[in-house]
């Protein structure tokens, strides 16, 4: 536990969170949304600092970042909270874990850096729960990470505010924001939380020179209109570009939405049909057992470059971030 960066007193002893849109005004004694955030005598402190409940060693692909050290394995951490409350959650075991309820590690920072540097990870992953509830966790892992050229990569709902990103996102290399929807009804109802400072997010990633990968889950009866989806590649290649990997992926029925079926393969297929007739060039498909949909082609000649299937990642036509055919570079990082 250490005293949070992102904060304001307030009259009365309470304090203002400024790390997530909620801007959460806690009494002593009380949790912000996220539950990991609380008001000690006037003081916001991180109880999830140091505080992990899942680390594993994953493929890259797993995050999905498919245009970032391909084939390589990454260090994956996750502690306990969220500041969202996602009906469809699939880690809502962590997520919404209280920290009473659970066996915390206790690992500080380098200790983190020296695992990935003992399964020669290139790079970690702030991931399964939400990266920006454990903000200063995140920031001292991440720039000792970078002493020994480790990459770091937020996996995020993207609910974080302007203010704070410069900050948070100092030593992050790259980023796939978990776009839920493109409407706030879908925000509202399913994960009580709103769409727009998440694409606030995206296109101040993206001035920043951090890398975006996005993904969207697709829950049938809910964000599964084509106009929908319509609309929201073309804000993607209006306000992001063309070459924003974008993933389709399947809805699986989870936590507290169990009622609604799992996503049919055809439906992403049709979804990734219209992204690619709009002009983003990176589209990709998701949990579900089809490969093709999940190749990397280049953008220019149509050579496939890396072909995968699930977790299974084989270079081809690909070196050194370019196309072995024609020569086109490939947006992504690379080295």
């Amino acid at each position: 536990m250490i005293e949070a960066l992102f904060y304001k007193p307030l009259e009365n002893g309470r304090v203002q969170c400024t790390l997530c849109p909620r801007y959460c005004k806690i009494k002593p004694g009380q949790h912000g949304f996220c539950y990991v955030r609380k008001n000690i005598d006037g003081k916001l402190y991180s109880l999830s600092y140091s505080k992990p409940f899942a680390i594993n060693v994953d493929p890259i692909e797993k995050k999905p970042l498919f245009h970032v050290l391909p084939g390589t394995k990454i260090l994956s951490l996750g502690t306990a909270g969220c500041n969202m409350a996602c009906k469809f959650c699939q880690n809502w075991d962590l997520s919404k874990a209280k920290l009473d309820q659970q066996r915390a590690m206790d690992i500080p920072p380098f200790r983190i850096v020296q695992m990935a540097l003992h399964y020669n990870t290139p790079s970690l992953a702030y991931t399964y729960n939400e990266p920006t509830v454990f903000a200063e966790y995140v920031m001292e892992i991440a720039k000792l990470g970078k002493e020994y050229n480790l990459k770091n990569v937020m996996v995020t709902n993207g609910y974080i505010t302007p203010e704070a990103i410069p900050t948070v996102y100092a030593n992050i290399d790259a980023a796939n924001v978990d776009l839920k929807a493109f409407n706030q009804k879908f925000y509202s109802s399913l994960t009580l939380s709103k769409l727009e400072p998440v694409l606030n997010t995206l296109k101040i990633l993206k001035s920043l020179g951090i890398w975006i990968e996005i993904t969207n889950l697709i829950i049938p009866n809910h964000n599964d209109s084509l106009n929908e989806i319509t609309s929201m590649c073309e804000w993607i290649l209006t306000e992001l570009g063309e070459y924003i990997p974008l993933h389709f992926t399947a809805f699986h029925p989870d936590y507290k939405l169990t009622a609604e079926p799992p996503t049919k393969p055809s439906l992403l297929l049709k979804a990734q049909k219209r992204a690619l007739e709009i002009g983003l060039k990176y589209v990709y498909v998701g949990n579900i057992a089809h490969p093709e949909a999940s190749n990397t082609y280049c953008h220019n000649c149509k050579t496939i470059l890396i072909q995968r299937d699930w977790y299974r990642t084989q270079i081809l036509n690909f070196q050194d971030g370019r196309c072995q055919v024609c020569g086109e570079s490939i947006p992504g990082i690379f080295a």
